[in-house]
């Protein structure tokens, strides 16, 4: 391969390297202009779980999760965090560059994936907070740690695929920003963030696998809670991730052209 042709707009080698440049600036404009800077990144998963912490253990008897709750909240609180963040970034990815996205010659999609991208680092910087709570509580760490990775590859890839067909579709359709919002507030209630699959009784156990979010927030908690493995949720949730990402990328292909025409 000639150097003229890594270089080419369409080249992976470009692609990745304005993918991490914009990914990086998103980064640095976020903590250059707040004072409590890399904080921000702990502090919203963590002020939430203390408050599902005090309201099911000190308020009222908890029937949900394992001990140390502390430990099963954060576990799926932190991958949250970079899912509803970044499906309400989608919402607003192209109109916020506007002219950046109709004179680029980079892929329009490297919108999305620089979301996905910078979400995702800030989801590894907050890391810390799942470790320091695991130890100073005592949670016991097992096998189950290995499938971490897994999780996130596949939340990735779920991310991705939402996002090249919420993106675009927002652009078009102005309410779907204020109506993604208020799914995402369902979504939230929806998913085993508070309570885990097991704790749903018969028929709703088998509907909530088919929400992808089931399965993959089931790979972040075994490592520390064997017992929340369902495997029809993780089958579920992967095949499910997968299909949305073939469809988003469908879905993107046809939606561009109507997209760049719109900004």
């Amino acid at each position: 391969m000639t150097t003229a042709a890594v270089g080419a707009p369409g080249s992976p080698r470009r692609y990745l390297h304005s993918l991490w440049l914009l990914s990086a600036r998103d980064l640095r404009v976020r903590y250059a202009t707040s004072a409590l800077g890399y904080l921000w990144s702990v502090l919203d998963p963590l002020v939430m779980s203390a408050i599902y912490w005090f309201v099911f253990t000190q308020v009222f008897g908890r029937g949900v999760g394992e001990e140390p709750y502390i430990v099963f909240l954060i576990t799926a609180l932190l991958p949250w965090v970079w899912f509803n963040s970044a499906v309400t970034d989608f919402t607003r990815a192209f109109n916020k560059d506007s002219r950046l996205v109709r004179s680029t010659a980079i892929p329009r999609s490297i919108w999305v994936n620089r979301i996905v991208l910078s979400k995702g680092v800030e989801f590894l910087f907050s890391l810390p907070v799942l470790a320091f709570f695991a130890v100073f509580s005592g949670a016991t760490a097992g096998w189950g740690l290995l499938l971490f990775p897994v999780a996130v590859l596949l939340q990735t890839i779920l991310l991705v695929g939402l996002g090249l067909i919420v993106a675009p579709l927002c652009v078009l359709w102005g309410d779907l920003e204020r109506t993604t919002r208020l799914i995402l507030r369902a979504l939230f209630y929806a998913s085993p963030i508070i309570y885990g699959v097991a704790d749903l009784p018969g028929v709703f156990a088998d509907l909530a696998a088919f929400n992808p979010l089931a399965g993959i927030f089931t790979l972040y908690r075994v490592g520390f809670f064997p017992d929340q493995w369902d495997t029809l949720s993780v089958v579920v949730g992967a095949a499910t991730s997968i299909l949305i990402l073939v469809i988003g990328l469908l879905v993107f292909r046809r939606l561009e052209r109507p997209l760049l025409k719109e900004l």
